[in-house]
């Protein structure tokens, strides 16, 4: 299966990231400007690493998707928050699914910023609302590619996970999601989104986009 990792500065933590995944797993690093040699960090580790000069999230993932070879994809942060162990048992259950998302659990509550956490809450209960039965923003994630390609995602920055989502129950996608660690960064590295105020924002605007 191949990992599609979106990349913006993230040298300081691809090392562990790719090192933790799964045998059979191919990681494709998208990056997306980095400053601080993370394409050479991610090439050296083994991964194939393409570039999309878009700056933005969704425009790094659909890159990826792109560049992935394998009838079933995964999606996944490079940042070292999210435990890439769990992708097995994620995939094995699209026998059953057309998504497998993961919902964030904290291993302490420092790792989670109040205004992230609110954000995604409001987001997951309209999702809820439109009858997706989700309490997070799939930040890891596994499907069909061929599928997904279908879908006809349009969305090239932060909104990318939340119109996979909507897109997904509007075509009847079955949707299973199951809860995932989640960690601090690996040291070195900051939140685009939920690292501050202002990103937890931005991407708020381009979610609100997304629903409108």
């Amino acid at each position: 299966m191949d990992v599609v990792l979106p990349c913006l500065d993230e040298a300081a933590a691809l090392p562990a990231v790719l090192a933790s995944l799964p045998p059979g797993f191919r990681a494709i690093v998208v990056d997306n400007g980095s400053s601080d040699g993370s394409p050479e960090v991610a090439a050296a580790c083994g991964a194939l690493v393409v570039h999309e000069p878009k700056r933005g999230y969704g425009a790094a993932v659909h890159t990826g998707l792109l560049a992935a070879t394998s009838d079933l994809v995964a999606f996944a942060d490079a940042d070292g928050s999210l435990d890439l162990a769990a992708l097995p048992a994620m995939a094995a259950l699209l026998a059953d699914a057309d998504l497998v998302a993961g919902r964030r659990r904290p291993v302490h509550a420092g790792v989670w910023p109040w205004h992230a956490r609110a954000g995604n809450a409001v987001i997951a209960s309209l999702l809820r609302r439109r009858g997706l039965d989700v309490h997070d923003i799939a930040p890891l994630r596994v499907c069909r590619r061929e599928a997904l390609l279908a879908l006809d995602l349009q969305d090239r920055a932060f909104g990318y996970p939340l119109e996979l989502l909507v897109r997904a129950a509007e075509a009847g996608w079955r949707v299973r999601e199951v809860d995932v660690v989640y960690r601090p960064r690996a040291a070195g590295t900051r939140s685009k989104v939920s690292g501050s105020v202002r990103g937890t924002m931005r991407a708020a605007r381009d979610m609100a986009g997304v629903l409108r």
